[in-house]
């Protein structure tokens, strides 16, 4: 799902916009299916969950519309006829569906899509358009249901290896905001424009609020809210879109979230924490102060809740488990009311008075499956700092980081002091992440440690740069080597320093080729 998952990351932006990029060629095999002739029967038959499908040719248009079997689904019919085309048209029409149902005319044999597009492809005579045009435009795991001699085939289209998945605000439970990934690269061309085309207000709350990727789908938390004024009330809504053509799949609405008239764009980070999507499940606070719920990716429908995680600020899931950080106490933002002024004091008051308070939290583990506690412990954890790897939780709690055992919960190690900066905005927060086998915590003090991550011992410490603008730290590994650079305002150098992960020795370095103005380069922290 990596071709729309290139401009999933920059959904931060004014509008929900996805970008081509480089791809690679897949195969594809036949699976013969059971002679379908109906809508439902080819739903059924080919599994399809929702998206973009395309019937050819049309006819009359009447399977055509039976095709959108609910609002998950958006179809084209085509056909060669210009008489066909028209009775279609007239047809859907009548319905009241066009739109969402739409008729074009085919001319030639090249399909009129872009690349990795059509979830499903329905055809009982492709005529003159070869199969591999067909494969052409669909999406890893997009399905060809074609008639042949007067036998229905099932065509799946093949999950690449080289694409990866975005489950959480970094990436995955490492923290690490590096994709495994060799198919992102730079942008070529739109491959769906979304609504809305503009978001709220710039220098208040940002409208998208959290964004993860999963399954060939995309799962963020966006202000549906009047863009007349900022002042209009918000509408905090969990939207659902699928990857490559940004059908609209599904919406649930969120009680509570966090104040619109909040300043400074992003918001607190942390809200950033609150969803994740593994497989086909996404997990969700669907309110400010509510647990964690466990939602069908597909559907949106409710699966479970765990009750056990109310009131959750942040999670992640990490095999099977989630772990969410629970504040039964009092929340860092307070009872947060917008001070009645502009520009620069509104930032000021922001940076004075709402700052992470330092209280215990507790660290709740749950089976995902079946909802069940396993363990639970009441400590301090720094905003952004939970992490997992197959086998330990990792945490700073103010002072050092901490290792715990992720099945069990027991405590396996603390690490020499590793500090942070004196005021830990709601803006800001320390950048923890585990990479083969090595801890790397940067809590904003402008330098970062290494730490290994099965005994706990330091491995080095060495400066590091600050690199975001009113945002969180940045620190990434990028083939083997832990990157920084100073990057907040034009007087910065912007030299990129990449780092041996096992020895902290400066491997690489390398200048920006443009020169800067005197301001930041952006307002979120890098990935």
């Amino acid at each position: 799902m990596t071709i729309s998952r290139a401009a999933a990351y920059r959904l931060w932006t004014w509008n929900v916009v996805v970008l081509a990029t480089t791809v690679v060629g897949v195969a594809a095999w036949p699976i013969p299916g059971e002679a379908a002739e109906t809508a439902p029967e080819i739903i059924a038959a080919t599994g399809a969950s929702g998206g973009f499908v395309v019937h050819f040719p049309c006819g009359d248009g009447k399977l055509t519309a039976q095709l959108r079997v609910d609002a998950r689904f958006q179809v084209q019919g085509l056909d060669r006829d210009a008489g066909n085309v028209a009775a279609a048209r007239r047809f859907v029409r009548a319905q009241g569906d066009y739109g969402e149902v739409s008729i074009d005319r085919l001319i030639g044999n090249r399909l009129p899509y872009i690349d990795r597009l059509v979830n499903l492809f329905v055809s009982d005579d492709l005529g003159d358009v070869p199969m591999s045009e067909v494969m052409r435009v669909l999406v890893p795991g997009g399905v060809a249901y074609i008639k042949h001699e007067g036998q229905w085939t099932k065509t799946v289209q093949p999950q690449p290896g080289n694409l990866d998945e975005w489950t959480h605000f970094l990436h995955d439970a490492g923290g690490n905001a590096v994709a495994h990934d060799d198919v992102v690269g730079p942008p070529r061309h739109l491959q769906w424009i979304g609504s809305p085309r503009w978001s709220r207000h710039h220098d208040r709350m940002a409208s998208m609020s959290a964004l993860v990727s999963s399954g060939g789908r995309i799962f963020y938390i966006m202000d549906e809210g009047s863009r007349i004024s900022i002042q209009m009330p918000p509408r905090w809504t969990l939207i659902a879109r699928d990857a490559f053509n940004g059908t609209l799949l599904w919406k649930q609405p969120i009680k509570e979230w966090h104040s619109h008239l909040w300043p400074l764009k992003s918001g607190p980070t942390a809200l950033a924490r609150r969803l994740v999507a593994v497989d086909d499940q996404v997990y969700v606070t669907l309110g400010l102060k509510e647990p964690v719920s466990v939602l069908d990716a597909a559907t949106g429908k409710l699966v479970r809740t765990l009750d056990a995680t109310r009131p959750t600020e942040e999670f992640i899931v990490s095999r099977g488990t989630v772990l969410a950080l629970v504040n039964p106490g009092k929340f860092d933002t307070g009872e947060f009311t917008p001070a009645f002024n502009t520009g620069d004091q509104k930032r000021v008051r922001e940076q004075r008075e709402f700052h992470w308070n330092q209280q215990p939290r507790e660290i709740v583990a749950m089976d995902a499956a079946t909802g069940t506690q396993r363990w639970t412990l009441k400590t301090k954890v720094a905003p952004l700092t939970l992490a997992a790897d197959d086998d330990r939780v990792f945490f700073h709690d103010d002072q050092k980081v901490v290792c715990l055992d992720r099945v069990s919960g027991k405590p396996l190690w603390d690490s020499a002091p590793a500090g942070r900066r004196q005021d830990v905005t709601l803006n800001f927060g320390p950048k923890l992440v585990v990479h083969d086998g090595v801890v790397l915590f940067a809590g904003g003090d402008r330098l970062m440690h290494a730490v290994d991550a099965l005994t706990g011992k330091q491995i080095w410490e060495a400066p590091h740069a600050r690199g975001g603008y009113q945002s969180p730290e940045d620190l990434l590994v990028a083939s083997g080597l832990v990157w920084s650079a100073p990057t907040t305002s034009g007087r910065d150098s912007g030299v990129f320093t990449g780092r041996d992960l096992l020895t902290g020795k400066i491997v690489n370095e390398f200048p920006p080729n443009v020169d800067t103005y005197w301001f930041h380069h952006r307002c979120y922290i890098a990935k």
